[in-house]
């Protein structure tokens, strides 16, 4: 019996897969922690033990950056912080799968500002249609229609694009991790005494501490480093394409943690923005650098 071992192609793309599923799931488990600590306590406890984490893995040095350097590292961390207050305030009127998918928008809408060929303005304006489709504009009522989820899970996609931009200006200026980790510190900063403020004491009770930590390590730690790995030997044009099934896994995190269910159309929709940024994501250049790592 011939023992057979998989392609060297297929252990990179084995990591970012899951990578893709580590973050949805910690996007599925932060959700159950939005009603005991909201938004803001959720938010900080992520950051605090991502700051923690990052800084003992990273050790980055403080001294020889220029005031520009900074200015880099706090518009990064207004951005990591806008980012994850948003989508989160998002989750507490959206569906898991529907969140991810609306603010999976302004990753599609930057790689497609990076060409100019038809077939990505195509792309977007079926993303667009996908997004009417999931967030069901056409099929309901305003009246009905969760207009501030949706606001606020834009919102989300378009700090994920300044995102982008930013951690690979700070990449540029600052070695190795040192930049993320930096940022990760003001992000922390600015977040956490909203945090204190809303959530008090609560956020230093067992259940919200394990489940924070579980939501650093899933939505930040396990996927940065689960990536880091795959890009050294994978290309970023099949790294982004790969991570275009987030919205889908995102859907199934919500079904499975959350027992949230998504009809048929708003399931064609998803379909619609996997499929444009797949395709958007193939010709834009440059490549996008670690998107979905929302530390």
């Amino acid at each position: 019996m011939v023992t057979r071992y998989p392609s060297p192609s297929a252990f990179p793309v084995a990591l970012v897969l899951g990578a893709v599923v580590s973050v949805q799931f910690g996007g599925a488990l932060a959700a159950t922690l939005l009603p005991v600590v909201g938004v803001a306590g959720s938010v900080s406890l992520r950051l605090i033990f991502a700051v923690v984490i990052m800084l003992a893995i990273a050790r980055p040095r403080l001294r020889g950056y220029h005031r520009a350097d900074w200015a880099t590292v706090a518009a990064f961390g207004v951005a990591l912080a806008g980012m994850n207050a948003a989508f989160y305030a998002s989750l507490t009127r959206l569906p898991l799968g529907v969140a991810v998918t609306i603010e999976f928008i302004g990753p599609l809408v930057l790689a497609a500002s990076t060409t100019r060929r038809v077939r990505d303005i195509i792309a977007v304006i079926v993303a667009a249609t996908g997004v009417i489709l999931i967030a069901e504009i056409a099929q309901v009522n305003w009246a009905q229609l969760d207009i501030l989820g949706i606001l606020l899970a834009l919102l989300a996609g378009a700090f994920w694009a300044g995102y982008i931009v930013l951690s690979g200006r700070a990449g540029a200026r600052f070695p190795r991790l040192d930049g993320l980790a930096l940022a990760l510190v003001v992000a922390a900063v600015l977040v956490t005494p909203f945090g204190i403020l809303t959530a008090g004491d609560t956020l230093l009770t067992p259940e919200p501490l394990i489940r924070g930590l579980g939501i650093a390590v899933l939505s930040s730690v396990l996927p940065y480093s689960l990536e880091l790995v795959a890009l050294r030997r994978l290309s970023a044009q099949v790294f982004g394409i790969l991570l275009s099934l987030e919205p889908a896994v995102a859907a199934i995190a919500g079904f499975f943690v959350l027992g949230q269910r998504l009809d048929p159309l708003q399931l064609v929709g998803m379909g619609c923005v996997v499929g444009a940024s797949a395709s958007v994501t193939r010709s834009a250049q440059p490549p996008p650098t670690l998107p979905d790592t929302k530390l």
